[in-house]
């Protein structure tokens, strides 16, 4: 080798180096990332010490490859470029408004990301799905506005038009006339991305625009001290190198944990491993990975808020690492998500921290303090300090005493929160693992990071691994990682093509190849190979499989059996779509695994101490190696500690560790864990958070198997469905916090089931409902239930379910949504105690013939048991998993900490309810009926009554709710009363006494029409609870519900409007509230599946009410009609207003109008439906929300 070769991970915290010398010896080091006063840059810093150590300069480096953190660091600070935003003309808020959705939909307080950009220049210019140039571009009126923009001080522009993923001629244009008028930097969106989704393509590319200034600031800096022939390299998030001037912001936000995951891939391989899980712990948190032979990669990322629509390797993140705050909540251990970050750091870092995962460890004797470096302490020459953490132990011990009255040991407080931290790691690994069709059991657990070794058994066993590597860098993996990574080029485009067998894409592959190898030669020498993979995915359908490009048939079949693998079914009557084709350049590195950070040890070592460990609530004498002091050949069994340069692994009972060829430690499991934990019924605070989590990841995992599988858009991309889990009663344990207004009311339909059926249900039968009088909401929503048999047990132990909303369940208005019907067999099929599968066979014939009765069939048979199937194969998990759950704790004890999770909600809604005063309020709605309201709490008992008495009588009309849906919107206000991660379930509604009177339109009787209360009436009742609380001030008060269809098409969406401001918060604009939180379908998506053109999708500007703290803005949205078709609205708030609170203004009230092609305009009731023609379009703005106290 020519000269030197630096490897740098330039992390938050630490800096990592990892440095190759002539000789091929590894040098390490170790930096703070930031120390101003020792040093501007880490890396520059430890490339001068080691080349000084070495006595030779920066002419003699050969490479240096770099993975950093500077453009994260910009976009989580909001510390980016100042950008100019070019947009189509009407969407200049479609990023504020994003998918519509709230992060949290419990939180009073609605906090949307910052956006990127500062100015946005709306462009008059249209180009549509099919290519059709509807508006030229005005390059004049672009020239005009980029010139004022330029003279703000704007350097930096982000361009992102409609279709311009397909059609971006106009986007050039715009490009080239940014570069004239003095833009120093431009990102073009179909440069950024050539895939369909206007919104994630927009915020890459305004992330590139704010990024990759700053970026190219810092590489600036970095370059100057290295020779002109020195090659720069640095690493990507799609896992590869790209050259100086090739590294864009877009591509650097995963840059060093890309790197974790390469390096993770290659301690796998070179160990003998080609199946591998990554498991990177730190401070904060763990990031997990999995490798099966190729890098895996998504498309579309969250990052700091941002969406990112560009290939990335896969990376989960949980919120648990060695700083993770441990607690006692009154109840329950918990464990995060809060840090103590490095500063104050754990308690054991003598700055006056907290208690953490890390003390928890100090305290267990898996680190120990005599070996870790003594950098603590005001003098920063101390070791950690085991005395405070003994004492915030037994601080939570006297807590836990006063409060249950057990008396529980610092060693069992410990391990709890460790067994807590590590069952919530090990659902991350699930995540990618059993979720997606992998068995753990088959692949090798790579641990790295500063805790990976000390945690990495447990988490190994709770996942079913046996096999763990520890590799001689595991401390700088991602480092080490970067030094291995290719230098690669990756080029995508959508297609949209059906899939059959004379499918030929053998032009555009063939055009993405050379573009690939095009932009790679540019970079590397060597040879470069291409590798095509094309993107498949059922039509109609959103999750499309990666798979390596083969002739249509072997294409086909692959895609058949990855589905199947992944999913558990595959549908071979449904039509296969190539979604898009991907090109991988790459050119390989010649770095090798083989570098040595100190010459060959001896076979064997001895241990440098015997220290005491605790283990599953006994002490062990173990003997702690020093991970130098050992080599090939050495082999013992835990328990046992090998201790490094600040880090310390962690070998445990029942494991043995080998050291390989490579200085790498295998861990293997010695004998099969324990099929059955020790059965427990009596409450146990650690196992009472233990189960609190398992059962929500449970229903977690069912919505995540119900998206993957699901077929319309409704589900797959509105998220428009809920799952849960319930006890032997019906009573709900766990429901995955999806849609607020399902929350609680599938428990009525479980017991219908249970009622109707009782002892004639068997294994393999599933059922559905919609039925309003029977726990359902309104006919669209369709619930799958199933019972879940445990061996030795003839009734059902639990029950799973799965609530949907189709899109069309007949009626008489397509979308199933009327704003006209009278009586509920107007607005579909009614479904109620109806076998879907007996005995594991799916009775489709039976389905077909009741989607097919009656007046109103529905319309897209086909469509409805699609997602039939999605539902029973959530369904199906929702049963394996806690099929497992009893397999390793034992029925007796699942079923009793079902009640006690239970127990634990329904302690935190009385604490809640402890505060509250009495009150009452009655909220008027458009049609004349009006919800009244009292809250009566009685503090000593710490209940409360909720009466509705005084609200109006079933309405002749839809606007009639179920009880279920008065019900889930009490149990949703009361639960958002309290500011933590509470479970939600049947314990919510004990102290809760709901008073409706009977024959009311919030407790109508059989047969009336509910399809509004459902979407309407839920949010008057919310708004009327809040006003009775005097807590928050009215929200937009309905969903917008907009439907259009014929015979071919059906579609509904709901549109998002205002929040209501609270006391010291003003209320979000453009957002989701309350009782739904159901996404956009993106524009480019829905113009191209559907005859419509969206014209606008605006916030609407001064529509919230006044007020100390305003009223969130609602939104307008305009939609144009290619076809004739049938359109309603379904809404509420057009006639009336979203109130305010103390003294606070009212929201503007909603506006529905129809534009004819002629010009000529008519206004709509809150409720209507029209005939839409050929250039006709619908109109609708929504309210605002109302204000909170009055303006000083």
């Amino acid at each position: 080798m020519a000269g030197w070769r630096f490897w740098i991970d330039r992390g938050g915290t630490f800096t990592d180096i990892v440095a190759e010398g002539p000789d091929g010896e590894f040098v390490i080091r170790k930096l703070l990332s930031v120390n101003r006063e020792r040093y501007e840059d880490a890396a520059l810093e430890a490339i001068r010490a080691i080349l000084h150590e070495n006595g030779t300069e920066f002419a003699r480096i050969h490479e240096v490859k770099l993975g950093t953190t500077v453009a994260t660091n910009a976009l989580l600070e909001r510390k980016g470029a100042k950008v100019a935003f070019a947009v189509t003309k009407g969407f200049a808020d479609a990023i504020e408004i994003g998918q519509q959705a709230r992060a949290n939909i419990f939180a009073l307080n609605i906090i949307k990301p910052d956006v990127l950009y500062s100015s946005v220049l709306e462009v008059d210019e249209r180009i549509l799905s099919d290519g059709t140039v509807e508006r030229p571009l005005d390059e004049d009126h672009v020239r005009n506005a980029l010139i004022r923009a330029r003279n703000d001080g704007f350097t930096a522009l982000a361009v992102s038009l409609l279709h311009g993923w397909a059609f971006p001629q106009h986007e050039i244009q715009i490009g080239a006339i940014a570069r004239e008028v003095g833009f120093s930097h431009v990102s073009i969106g179909s440069e950024v991305s050539r895939l369909i989704r206007f919104v994630p393509r927009t915020d890459t590319t305004l992330a590139d625009a704010y990024l990759s200034p700053v970026l190219d600031a810092y590489i600036e800096r970095f370059a100057k001290p290295f020779d002109p022939k020195t090659r720069l390299l640095f690493m990507q998030s799609n896992g590869g190198l790209a050259e100086l001037g090739r590294f864009r912001g877009r591509d650097a936000v995963l840059s060093g944990p890309a790197g974790g995951v390469v390096g993770m891939a290659a301690a796998a391989q070179a160990s003998g491993f080609d199946r591998a899980l990554g498991f990177d712990m730190g401070g904060t948190s763990t990031d997990v990975s999995h490798f099966a032979g190729a890098f895996e990669r998504t498309k579309d990322s969250l990052v700091a808020g941002v969406r990112f629509s560009r290939p990335m390797l896969e990376v989960h993140t949980v919120a648990a690492g060695g700083g993770s705050i441990c607690f006692f909540d009154g109840q329950r251990l918990r464990v995060g998500p809060e840090s103590a970050g490095s500063d104050p750091g754990p308690a054991c870092y003598r700055r006056g921290g907290p208690l953490t995962v890390t003390d928890c460890n100090v305290f267990l004797g898996r680190i120990q303090p005599q070996f870790f470096p003594s950098i603590f302490g005001p003098t920063f020459d101390q070791s950690l300090d085991h005395a405070v953490v003994v004492e915030r132990l037994d601080q939570i011990c006297s807590e836990i005493l006063v409060a249950t009255g057990q008396r529980m040991s610092a060693q069992h407080v410990a391990e709890g929160f460790l067994t807590i931290a590590n069952l919530s790691m090990a659902e991350a690994i699930k995540k990618i693992s059993i979720q997606r069709g992998y068995d753990p059991a088959d692949y090798a657990l790579v641990a790295f990071g500063g805790a990976g070794g000390q945690h990495a058994c447990a988490v190994a066993e709770a996942v079913g691994v046996r096999t763990i590597v520890l590799h001689p860098l595991a401390g700088v993996m991602s480092a080490w990682g970067i030094g291995l990574a290719d230098v690669r080029a990756i080029v995508e485009r959508s297609l949209e093509e059906k899939l059959t067998a004379n499918t030929d894409v053998a032009g555009l592959a063939n055009e993405l190849a050379r573009e690939a190898r095009e932009a790679l030669a540019r970079q590397a020498d060597g040879e470069i190979d291409v590798l095509l993979s094309a993107n498949v995915r059922y039509e109609g359908a959103d999750t499309s499989l990666s798979l390596p490009l083969a002739a249509p048939a072997d294409l086909i079949k692959n895609f058949h059996d990855e589905h199947r693998k992944r999913f558990g079914f595959i549908d071979p009557l449904q039509s296969l779509v190539v979604s898009s084709l991907s090109a991988e350049a790459v050119s390989r590195s010649d770095a090798t695994t083989s570098g040595r950070a100190s010459a060959p040890s001896p076979a064997t070592g001895e241990p440098v101490a015997s220290v005491d460990v605790f283990v599953a609530g006994s002490r062990f004498a173990a003997p702690a190696y020093a991970r130098a002091a050992i080599g090939p050949g050495f082999c013992i069994n835990g328990p046992a500690l090998i201790l490094e340069n600040g880090a310390t692994g962690f070998v445990a009972p029942g494991w043995r560790a080998d050291m390989d060829q490579n200085h790498a430690l295998i861990l293997s499991r010695q004998n099969a864990p324990t099929a059955r934990e020790t059965e427990a019924t009596t409450l146990d605070p650690i196992l009472l958070e233990v189960f609190n989590n398992l059962f929500m990841s449970i229903a977690e995992e069912m919505g995540l198997a119900l998206q993957s599988t699901a077929s319309s858009v409704n589900i797959k991309e509105r998220l428009d469905f809920s799952c849960a889990i319930f006890d032997e009663t019906g009573g709900l344990v766990a429901n995955a916090p999806h849609i607020p207004v399902h929350l609680g009311s599938m428990s009525d339909s479980v017991r219908e089931i249970i009622e109707r059926r009782g002892a004639h249900l068997m294994p393999g039968d599933v059922f559905m409902l919609n039925a309003p009088h029977a726990g359902g909401t309104h006919l669209p929503d369709i619930t799958v239930i199933a019972p879940v048999f445990i061996e030795g047990i003839v009734t059902p132990a639990f029950f799973v379910a799965a609530r949907g909303h189709h899109a069309d369940i007949g009626g008489i208005q397509p979308g199933s949504m009327p704003p006209d019907s009278v009586s509920v067999d107007q607005e579909g099929i009614e479904i109620e105690n109806f076998q879907v599968v007996e005995k594991g066979h799916l009775l489709e014939n039976e389905i077909r013939l009741l989607f097919s009765s009656g007046p109103y069939p529905a319309r897209n048979i086909e469509r409805n048991i699609a997602d039939l199937k999605a539902q029973i194969a959530s369904c199906v998990r929702g049963q394996n998993e806690l099929e497992r759950l009893v397999g390793r704790y034992g029925y007796t004890t699942v079923r009793a900490y079902m009640g006690h999770v239970q127990d634990n909600a329904e302690e935190q809604i009385r604490r809640a309810i402890s505060k509250l005063q009495p009150g009452n309020f009655s909220a008027p709605m458009d049609n004349g009926a009006t919800i009244s309201v009292a809250i009566i709490p009685d503090l000593a008992t710490r209940n409360v009554t909720v009466d509705f008495t005084g609200t109006s009588e079933q309405q002749n009309n839809n606007f009639n709710a179920p009880l279920a849906i008065t019900k889930a919107a009490v149990l949703y206000v009361f639960r958002c009363l309290v500011d933590d991660a509470i479970p939600l379930n049947e314990g919510c509604l004990r102290p809760i006494k709901i008073l409706v009177p009977s024959g009311s339109m919030l407790n109508p009787v059989r047969g009336a029409a509910v399809v509004a209360g459902n979407v309407e009436t839920s949010q008057i009742i919310v708004d009327a609870l809040f006003g009775a609380l005097g807590k928050l001030a009215a929200s937009q008060g309905t969903m917008n519900n907009f439907t259009f269809g014929n015979d071919t098409h059906q579609y509904y969406e709901t549109i998002c409007g205002g929040a209501g401001a609270g006391d010291g918060f003003c209320g979000a604009s453009a957002v989701q509230t309350h009782m739904t939180n159901s996404r956009l379908t993106d524009p480019e998506v829905i113009e191209s599946r559907f005859p419509i053109i969206v014209d606008e999708f605006a916030i609407r500007r001064g529509s919230g009410g006044v007020g100390k703290f305003r009223g969130g803005d609602g939104a307008l949205r305009r939609i144009r009609f290619r076809e004739p078709m049938s359109a309603a609205m379904l809404s509420g708030r057009r006639s009336t207003q979203p109130f305010g609170v103390n003294g606070g203004g009212s929201g503007l009230g909603g506006v529905n109008r129809i534009v004819r092609k002629d010009g000529t305009s008519e206004r709509l009731a809150a409720t209507a439906k029209a005939e839409m023609a050929p250039g006709d379009i619908f109109e609708i703005e929504t309210p605002g929300g109302g204000g909170f106290g009055a303006l000083e």
